[in-house]
């Protein structure tokens, strides 16, 4: 005679996918790295941000049309502030 088998004894391993673990341990990893160099990293942000300063300027004016040769802003009509004329 067959049993019918229990399906507990057919269930995988409870496992957490592997992006929950590794921001688990990414999560863990920066908290003591936080406790060990606090001191270190406070007492160099005040010169990151201002080596940052530079690098957002560049990267913040990228589409300002900087160096593009110079072009008659008036033949674009899309260019013009509204409310100016048609």
């Amino acid at each position: 005679m067959n049993t019918p088998t229990s399906s507990s004894s057919n269930k995988a391993p409870f496992r957490i996918p592997t992006w929950l673990g590794a921001c688990l341990f990414a999560a863990i990893a920066l908290f003591f790295l936080w406790e060990e160099h606090e001191a270190h990293i406070m007492g160099a942000l005040p010169y990151v941000l201002l080596l940052a300063c530079p690098l957002i300027h560049i990267f913040m004016h990228r589409g300002h049309g900087h160096g593009h040769g110079g072009h008659n802003h008036s033949e674009h009509d899309h260019d013009a502030p509204h409310g100016g004329r048609p």
